[in-house]
Order: C-alpha cells, then structure tokens, then sequence
C-alpha cells in the first residue's frame, strides 16, 4: 500500500491550515501546504541572489527546496534551510516574488513534484487548491472545504482585528468574491472538487466539528 494522503482543497478563509495543522499533530503525520511552495522559492532565490527571470537557475532552487512546514500550538512553522520563515514569507515583498515565480512554465512543472516529494511514512496532510485534482489523484481521502464568502470574510476581518490591523470587512468579503472568481474559472487547475471528495460547508461549524467528520471518514478507509 503506498504513503496515505489526506487532500484537502478550497478556497482562501475556508479553514484548510487550521484543520490540516490540527489533523497533522492528531495523526503525527507530514504538513504540507502547497500555497506557500511558490513563496518559498521567490524567498530562496532571492536570498541566494538569482534573477528571478533566470528560469533555468530558479527551477533548480524549486527543484532542490529544503522546506518544512511543523504544526504547533502557535500555528505552522514554516522551515527554510533551518530557518523559520513563517512571518517573513506573508510580507507584501515576497508576495510579489511569488508572483513572477508563479509565471515560469518550468517552476511550476519542478514545484509540482517537489509538492509529490512530501509524501513520506507515515503519511501526508496536504493543504491546498488543486491537491485531490491534480497532485495526490489517487489519494484515499479528499475533502473540499469551503464556506461562505461572508462568513470567510468575517472570519479574515476577525483574524485581522485581532492582530491590530484595520480591515472593512464589505471589502473583504468582495475580494474573496472576487479571487473566488478567478480561481474556478482559471484554464489551468481550477478550484473545484475532486469527483470523489467529501464536500464540508464550515460557514455553521465549528473547527472540532469539521475535525470530527474529516476523522470519521479517515477511519471509515482503515487508515488509521
């Protein structure tokens, strides 16, 4: 039987990164989650001095990333050649690395695989948008995880409140409406289901509640 992966998809507000963190620490299984791959690899290439257009010499630092992503109590910590870069890859800077990263064909060919590297005993929660559909295809267990767009935008505008920042939540909740858009109508892997994935609504629930059903069904295919 090869390496279990529990794939979990949806859209940005969903509750993916807490529930997976959740279900990696429980299941004392690999984290990964794809959405930083891309922000990880600007970071790198940046640090070693490569242009980013350079896109034979940025594909090998995708191809070789040396990335892990460890779940704890105060959120995941996301590891850079030893170096926890956690708060330094959410800056407005490295997301504008990520974004010519994003546009090499051939970096995104390499961070494809490097996403498929993560699958080690004794298994792998994987957190991102096209993980059941395109990633881990054969993956005994995919859930989609979505909510509303207020209740996401709510759920941002508390995050942000909390920190200090101001926030309007009516703009929040449009561009979640907006980048939702976007991402179900890409040509290239866009955000839908797997055909065989359990579909949670988490606008009404509660984290220990979409926990318990995501365990359920884990049991229910004997991987644990």
């Amino acid at each position: 039987m090869s390496v279990p992966v529990i794939a979990v998809d949806g859209p940005s507000g969903s509750g993916k990164g807490t529930i997976c963190a959740m279900l990696a620490t429980e299941l004392g299984w690999h984290l990964l989650d794809s959405g930083a791959l891309y922000r990880i690899t600007g970071l790198a290439a940046s640090r070693r001095g490569i242009p980013l257009n350079d896109e034979y010499a940025v594909t090998a630092v995708a191809e070789n990333l040396d990335v892990e992503f460890i779940p704890g109590a105060n959120g995941v910590a996301v590891m850079l050649e030893g170096d926890d870069v956690s708060r330094t890859i959410r800056t407005e800077e490295v997301g504008s690395l990520a974004s010519q990263v994003a546009a090499l064909p051939e970096v995104r060919k390499a961070l494809l695989q490097r996403q498929r590297d993560f699958r080690a005993a004794p298994g792998l929660i994987a957190d991102g948008r096209d993980m059941g559909t395109v990633v881990f295809t054969d993956a005994p267990v995919k859930v989609f995880l979505t909510a509303s767009a207020e209740e996401r935008g709510r759920r941002r505008f508390e995050q942000l409140r909390s920190k200090g920042f101001d926030a309007s939540l009516r703009a929040l909740v449009e561009d979640i409406r907006a980048r939702d858009e976007r991402d179900t109508n890409r040509a290239v892997a866009p955000l839908r289901p797997a055909e065989d994935a359990l579909v949670i609504d988490s606008t009404t629930l509660t984290i220990t509640e979409v926990r318990d059903q995501i365990m359920n069904l884990i049991r229910d295919n004997a991987l644990i």
